[in-house]
């Protein structure tokens, strides 16, 4: 783009959404610029924040009549790198956040319609205050927005019960790549009509549109929600105490988490005050959930009954069951703070994989053989929801050694390896946090060759001057 015309698509931006919403001095810009693990720095020619869906279209259609490229962002929460721009300083961020607005609300009808810059957790208070429930909860709740969830597909720990994002999304309005608004806001629970149009668009990264607003799906709020830790010896035991949770507890089992001893002695050695209600003794931990129609006393009876029989059998080897609000919310702390504690601990190599459950634990074991050999004195920090098969498999530098070294040195072969691993074993190399730049070349690697041909013909249709989101997810589209 000419100095010229670069000038002329800038004033026109201003003229759109007033000067105050258009950024370009760098330090006003500088937070949009770097995603959230610090790991992606990128240039803009303009960071945009428009307050409707028709300024997103018109902002849309300048874009492609000046061959301006889109990066979507919504609360920066993301771990790879989808919602950075590159370097070149052609590319505009545009920033959701100011389609703040909950449209509706049907606690009758199960449905709320929310704009793609709410924050996740204003969506969770808006349904409580009708009494209803959106279950999709995620550690960066008070920050990422629903947008970005759906942009991402976004999983969380109630995935067990509820499902990811997808399966909480109903429809969508989305602004395309030529700046047309496609409303397409279903509030049916049926409706065949053809092609599923918002499965295009969710999980796709910002790709082929802009989400804008969501028709979303609210439940009946739980009498209670009953809380519980257990030791258990190895995996393989944990996925045994999985299937009787779910045997005696159905659809109440909401979620159901795993973390290694290390990654919560990590936990323990950054954040003291916080505890383990028993002395850990074992290799894992589960931190399972569960939520009860009738009430406290039912549902912690209930809990405690699955808990006696895991206890009885050896499935578990010792357990403990939050009395209360406060000690619920701390045993949820241990396990939210895991990624905070790797974080003090220096830098790391993460994984965001997902495998079978039958074949879970022989993947942890084999791996976690693998790795040690491979990168001697490397310390593995395993978690995740095992309820839905996903892991975060990451490996920590050796104590005393220099963290970024060792990640420079050793990332490309660590996530080969572990990749490799989880992929032989019928899983994924991205299970919940999306590919976006970070593991764009993975797609060309994992993914089979007709499903690669046919995303890039969906892009091609629905975005043929490659301007949303250009660089991110597919390997080997041409850039604008």
């Amino acid at each position: 783009m000419q100095a010229a015309e670069r000038t002329r698509f800038l004033d026109a931006l201003r003229a759109l959404l007033g000067s105050a919403h258009v950024l370009q001095d760098e330090a006003d810009c500088a937070g949009y610029l770097t995603d959230w693990r610090k790991r992606y720095r990128g240039r803009a020619l303009a960071v945009v924040l428009p307050g409707s869906t028709a300024q997103v279209a018109e902002v849309l259609q300048l874009c492609a009549l000046h061959g301006v490229g889109v990066v979507p962002q919504g609360g920066n929460t993301g771990l790879v790198g989808g919602a950075t721009p590159d370097a070149s300083g052609t590319q505009i961020v545009l920033v959701t956040r100011r389609l703040n607005r909950i449209r509706a609300v049907d606690p009758e009808g199960g449905t709320l319609i929310a704009e793609a810059g709410c924050l996740l957790v204003a969506v969770q208070n808006a349904a409580a205050e009708h009494g209803k429930l959106f279950p999709l909860s995620l550690a960066a709740e008070g920050s990422c927005t629903i947008g970005g969830n759906l942009a991402t597909n976004a999983g969380g720990t109630a995935v067990l019960r509820y499902g990811n994002a997808r399966e909480l999304c109903l429809g969508l309005e989305v602004v395309t790549a030529q700046g047309e608004v496609l409303d397409a806001l279903n509030t049916l629970r049926k409706n065949n009509t053809g092609y599923s149009l918002r499965d295009l668009y969710v999980g796709a990264e910002g790709t082929l549109g802009i989400i804008t607003a969501a028709t979303l799906k609210l439940f009946a709020q739980p009498a209670a929600h009953c809380t519980a830790l257990a030791a258990v010896r190895d995996v393989s035991a944990a996925i045994a105490f999985l299937d009787l949770a779910q045997t005696r507890l159905g659809a109440g089992l909401t979620g159901f988490e795993l973390m290694s001893a290390h990654s919560l002695d990590l936990v323990r050695q950054h954040f003291p005050q916080q505890t383990l209600p028993f002395a850990l003794q074992s290799a894992w931990c589960v931190l399972l959930e569960a939520s009860d129609n009738e009430g406290e006393t039912q549902g912690r009876a209930r809990l405690e009954a699955v808990l006696q029989t895991a206890l009885e059998t050896g499935t578990i080897l010792d357990a403990a069951v939050a009395q209360s609000l406060a000690q619920s919310r701390a045993l949820w702390h241990l396990r939210e703070s895991i990624p905070l504690a790797q974080a003090q601990e220096g830098l790391n190599i993460k994984h965001d994989i997902g495998v079978p459950l039958p074949r879970m634990a022989a993947f942890v074991e084999s791996t976690a053989e693998l790795l040690t050999q491979a990168l001697p004195g490397a310390r593995l920090v395993v978690f995740g929801h095992l309820g839905d098969g996903n892991l975060h498999y990451n490996v920590q530098a050796p104590l005393g050694s220099d963290a970024a070294q060792f990640l420079a040195a050793h990332q490309a072969a660590c996530n080969r390896l572990v990749h490799d691993a989880a992929v032989a074993c019928g899983g994924t190399f991205s299970a919940e946090h999306g590919v976006g730049q970070l593991k764009r070349d993975d797609m060309a690697r994992y993914a089979s060759p007709v499903a690669l041909a046919q995303m890039r013909a969906i892009k091609q249709a629905l975005d043929p001057q490659n301007l949303m989101n250009p660089g991110k997810l597919l390997p080997d589209v041409p850039a604008p």
